[in-house]
């Protein structure tokens, strides 16, 4: 149970965490700022373009030898900060994909209004976004479900590190067996949610 309380923790802290600063990153992609639209850009390249590993073991090794910064975090708020950091980034592509699908002439029709930007963005062209990337958002959730299981080369007590040493202690192979099936509720829990979500939405939108 300790493992499995490690891999949801890790879970719900780096989906409370990306999503919103995967939003704030795509609404800086599509701004007019051209340069921090392209430092933005250069951030999403880099973590899509990277494994998530080792962008782990960077920030838990490394990081403390990055001039100015210099800090050395334990090793749960490293994976924390490695996985929000890489998620935030796919999320922030899958958000500005789902800004860009809204039809040019809802932002025009918003402006005769005398609406304000944000004011358009959080009335009108978000609500309807969410619509939109939700299967996109449920293959990344399911994905991160996945991905908690790569904090072993940290050495925290996760639930599959957790599982390997009851079996190299008992030599029986049931604490896998165990843990294949708390992946696999989860997954289908998280399924299940956004299915939900998507009926819900799609009576909504009829």
């Amino acid at each position: 149970w300790s493992g499995a309380q490690v891999t949801l923790k890790l879970f719900v802290i780096t989906m409370l965490l990306s999503i919103p600063l995967g939003l704030v990153l795509a609404l800086v992609r599509i701004s007019r700022f051209r340069s921090l639209s392209a430092a933005v850009g250069a951030y999403i390249w880099l973590m899509r373009g990277t494994p998530l590993m080792l962008q782990l073991l960077f920030i838990y090794f490394a990081l403390p030898f990055v001039p100015v910064i210099g800090v050395r975090l334990p090793d749960f708020p490293s994976a924390v900060v490695a996985f929000a950091l890489n998620y935030a980034a796919y999320f922030a592509e899958i958000f500005r994909a789902g800004i860009q699908s809204i039809d040019r002439g809802q932002y025009e029709g918003a402006k005769v209004l005398g609406l304000t930007y944000g004011q358009t963005m959080r009335r009108i062209i978000l609500p309807q976004m969410w619509t939109r990337i939700l299967p996109p958002v449920s293959n990344e959730t399911i994905t991160l479900v996945k991905d908690t299981s790569l904090i072993y080369v940290l050495a925290l007590n996760d639930l599959l590190r957790v599982a390997r040493g009851m079996v190299q202690r008992d030599f029986t192979f049931t604490p896998f067996i165990v843990a294949g099936c708390f992946y696999l509720g989860m997954t289908l829990i998280l399924t299940w949610v956004f299915q939900y979500l998507e009926r819900r939405h799609a009576r909504f939108d009829a």
